[in-house]
């Protein structure tokens, strides 16, 4: 009796964990085209004075920093960084590779799980997965009312210094990476993660 009431909660904390972890890693891959799109419209490469190429390749090198466990040096080869800076993207970086670890581990869990044919371990129910879905809709309207309020706030939870407020002067990447643009990202996580318990309401079981 006792086990069946901790399968509950063990499917309850999985499946919250891997939906934080695979929306933050999907919107943080999927930034790179989403980037292109808004230095394209917005021609933020004009402000920085170089092309939309050169943004690129040095956004990649940005995101290859923060995804990858191999490098643990931040370079962009166009634009500097500051100290303080780097040491909001040393922290984004602890983030984004915790999230790769609990995307890994939860990956090989549920494949285990399938070959042991133990799917039931970490199956929530319709109910559950809703009212997941429903939990960002509360934040939601708050967020499209004053989106750099929210920005701030968000940045606040997270984070115990000021290291993320950039100096356009001394860190010219952020005149490229605008408040649409992370509002864009913001978009797509919240987008993956309701992507991700729809599957349970869409589930045949």
């Amino acid at each position: 009796m006792e086990t069946m009431k901790k399968k509950p909660i063990v499917a309850v904390v999985y499946n919250c964990l891997m939906a934080l972890a695979t929306a933050t890693l999907g919107a943080v891959v999927l930034s790179w085209p989403l980037l292109a799109v808004f230095v394209k419209i917005q021609k933020t490469n004009l402000i920085v004075k170089t092309t939309l190429a050169t943004v690129m390749k040095n956004y990649t090198q940005l995101l290859d920093y923060l995804l990858s466990p191999f490098n643990d040096r931040l370079q962009m080869s166009n634009f500097p960084t500051s100290p303080s800076a780097a040491r909001h993207f040393y922290e984004c970086k602890l983030l984004f590779e915790l999230a790769i670890i609990v995307f890994v581990v939860g990956l090989i869990i549920l494949i285990f799980l399938k070959m042991r044919k133990r799917m039931n371990y970490i199956y929530i129910s319709r109910t559950t997965a809703l009212i997941f879905m429903i939990l960002p809709v509360i934040i939601l309207p708050f967020a499209l009312m004053n989106f750099d309020e929210f920005f701030v706030a968000f940045h606040h939870l997270l984070f115990n210094n000021g290291d993320w407020l950039f100096n356009p002067a001394t860190d010219p990447i952020i005149n490229v990476l605008t408040e649409e643009f992370f509002a864009g990202c913001f978009a797509t996580g919240g987008i993956i993660y309701e992507l991700y318990f729809s599957c349970f309401i869409l589930s045949k079981k």
